[in-house]
């Protein structure tokens, strides 16, 4: 995959948890071109280890001197986001990949009704941009624990207005999200990201409403989680290759000297879908793709953050 070559502009420290970054083209031209809801995935070279996390591009999508990400530091990290927090300094360099969006505005949709939790937030800054230059009728809900905890929350209100609803926690204040999605008007599309009890929530109300599907919208980026070490057999590369407990699959495979193709790297694209020749127990399914007809037949993997049960692994690469 080709990547960009990009310098730390300058770093702002949101809330105690979320760090704000600018990058800008180590060569001084314009970043590539995106649309609301894009990501991009940095590579982070730390200590013999390369971590590629996704993070949701931020700002106008007009204005490409620089691109602005926002990364919350994880109570459980496995390194990367504190890597992030720690390590990264103004003016070093970094690689990045050209922007992807799987979580694009309804171009047809009469309405928009965005629903962020927490650093959930981030895509939303970007499609807000897109909806008031085109003039669209939305509206954010923006649920957070507390106005402390609370990123960005000044300049959506100057550039949403009215259209911004606030839920703290910490002020009792709380999203009915039957109430909200009972009095849409027809040709409403929803979106939502943010932690996945919100998701699935939001997700379930829907299809409890009779919301089509395909006017529902989600993001959620999962880092993979820690498990028991295994090994994968690689058929087709002749490979064998040792997954330790706290890397990915995918992680352990791009080490190794084989690069599968990705998009996202947090179980929503599907792109790094591999077929499962053998294993020796079950699966661990952590995507949100695979459907769970898929999961249960135990023949499909998204290697970027999900495992298996078993000590061994034959896949189709």
């Amino acid at each position: 995959m080709n990547m960009i070559d990009v310098r730390v502009a300058a770093i702002e420290q949101v809330t105690p948890l979320i760090k704000h970054f600018k990058f800008v083209k180590e060569d001084g031209s314009k970043l590539p071109p995106f649309s609301g809801g894009s990501h991009i995935v940095v590579a982070l070279d730390a200590e013999g280890r390369t971590y590629r996390n996704p993070y949701s591009l931020m700002g106008s999508p007009t204005e490409t001197d620089a691109y602005h990400i926002s990364v919350r530091r994880q109570e459980n990290s496995r390194g990367g986001s504190a890597y992030m927090h720690e390590n990264i300094s103004v003016g070093m360099t970094l690689k990045i990949t050209h922007p992807v969006n799987l979580f694009t505005l309804a171009k047809m949709a009469h309405k928009h009704v965005l629903i962020a939790g927490g650093i959930g937030i981030t895509p939303f800054m970007s499609q807000i941009e897109d909806l008031n230059r085109l003039g669209a009728e939305y509206e954010l809900h923006y649920a957070f624990r507390s106005y402390k905890q609370a990123a960005f929350v000044e300049e959506l209100q100057k550039a949403c207005g009215n259209k911004l609803h606030c839920y703290s926690d910490s002020d009792g204040k709380r999203l009915d999200m039957d109430a909200l999605l009972s009095n849409q008007p027809l040709g409403t599309h929803v979106y939502v990201c943010g932690p996945s009890p919100m998701v699935v929530g939001v997700l379930e109300t829907a299809k409890n409403l009779g919301w089509p599907d395909s006017n529902v919208h989600n993001e959620q980026f999962l880092a993979p989680p820690v498990g028991e070490s295994f090994k994968v057999q690689l058929a087709k590369s002749n490979l064998e290759v040792q997954v330790p407990a706290e890397m990915s699959m995918l992680e352990a495979i791009e080490a190794a000297g084989v690069q599968p193709e990705y998009l996202c790297r947090g179980g929503v694209c599907g792109r790094c879908e591999l077929s499962v020749l053998e294993s020796d127990g079950g699966l661990e399914h952590n995507d949100h793709f695979l459907t769970e007809s898929e999961k249960a037949s135990c023949k499909k993997i998204m290697p970027c953050v999900s495992r298996t049960k078993g000590k061994r692994l034959v896949l189709d690469l």
